[in-house]
């Protein structure tokens, strides 16, 4: 099966993982790394700072294709985009 997003097209066969995450700083300098959006949401919001948000495809060649997204209403969205062709 093929999709689309964001004018990409994917064979899902190639793609061993694909997620949503929040992408936030780590308290050192500018390095952020991903969290889980549950996590995020046990989090007090005033002690995580958020960078952006993305949905994440991991492909066999061991290639990362990231999309990101300003904000999660933005991420939500695209997240249905992608939902309705699966």
């Amino acid at each position: 099966m093929r999709i689309t997003f964001e004018n990409r097209t994917f064979d899902m066969d190639e793609v061993t993982q694909l997620y949503p995450a929040a992408m936030v700083k780590t308290g050192h300098g500018e390095e952020t790394t991903q969290i889980s959006l549950e996590w995020l949401d046990t989090q007090d919001p005033n002690k995580v700072e958020v960078v952006n948000y993305g949905i994440f495809f991991h492909l066999k060649d061991k290639s990362i294709h990231p999309f990101f997204y300003p904000d999660r209403e933005t991420l939500e969205a695209a997240i249905e985009k992608l939902a309705a062709q699966l």
